[in-house]
């Protein structure tokens, strides 16, 4: 697909929601809620919550590693993934900013949705005697929503 027609079948909106000491969930940050075809953080957040599967993208050995995870969201627009407590995942995210995507795409037009949420990751890691899996927490603190058009063709 070449660049121009690329440019043209994505609306992008300008970054939504937190930031450090910023907005907070549900609020519109700069470039939020208001006329047109994009995606504000609460939209955002609300199609997110319909599906179950997305990419967590971070860092090992500084290149870029990209997983595809279940997730659910908190009530705050946390981003709740689920994982082995000594895996290559939990080691590799605790304490550090990553990106997690999700999307929606209608495999005949090319028409949907994307959502990226950037944020602090935090492992809670089980007691070693439970057996039970490690959660990470993705605190989002920057959420960008963008509707996908149908290609021209």
């Amino acid at each position: 697909m070449n660049a121009d027609r690329e440019a043209a079948s994505v609306q992008v909106e300008p970054p939504v929601g937190r930031r450090p000491g910023g907005a907070g969930p549900g609020s519109a940050g700069p470039g939020g809620a208001g006329p047109g075809p994009g995606l504000d953080e609460a939209r955002a957040l609300e199609l997110l919550r319909r599906t179950g599967v997305g990419r967590v993208v971070y860092t090992v050995g500084a290149l870029p590693a990209v997983l595809p995870v279940r997730f659910r969201l908190d009530p705050l627009g946390g981003v709740l993934l689920s994982t082995a407590p000594g895996s290559e995942l939990a080691r590799a995210v605790d304490g550090a900013v990553i990106a997690f995507e999700a999307d929606e795409v209608d495999g005949a037009d090319g028409t949907g949705w994307c959502v990226t949420v950037l944020g602090r990751a935090e492992v809670r890691r089980p007691s070693p005697a439970s057996g039970a899996r490690a959660e990470i927490r993705i605190a989002p603190e920057l959420v960008v929503g963008r509707h996908l058009a149908p290609d021209a063709v």
